[in-house]
């Protein structure tokens, strides 16, 4: 699937940006900063993962900046980058 860049969320604590552009290479790639990465950065890559390949999108390269999100808005987030990059609607 063909990826523009996109990008979504904020900076506002308990948020996360992702920005998704073409891939470099194969496969996903997440480049993640966030403060509590130590302790949840498998996790949020996990989830970012799994949604993007749910969307099918196999590859890409992802910039996270995370201030504390929940799975939920990592996912939400995700979702929103991807519909922007791709321009296929997945709520309807």
């Amino acid at each position: 699937m063909e990826l523009k860049t996109a990008q979504a969320g904020t900076l506002e604590s308990g948020d996360i940006v992702i920005e998704l552009a073409p891939a470099t290479g194969a496969g996903i790639e997440i480049e993640l900063n966030s403060t509590v990465a130590y302790q949840f950065g498998e996790q949020i890559k996990k989830v970012i993962t799994e949604t993007l390949q749910g969307l099918d999108i196999t590859a890409a390269h992802v910039t996270a900046t995370d201030k504390g999100a929940l799975d939920c808005t990592i996912k939400a987030r995700t979702t929103a980058a991807a519909v922007r990059a791709t321009g296929k609607d997945v709520w309807m």
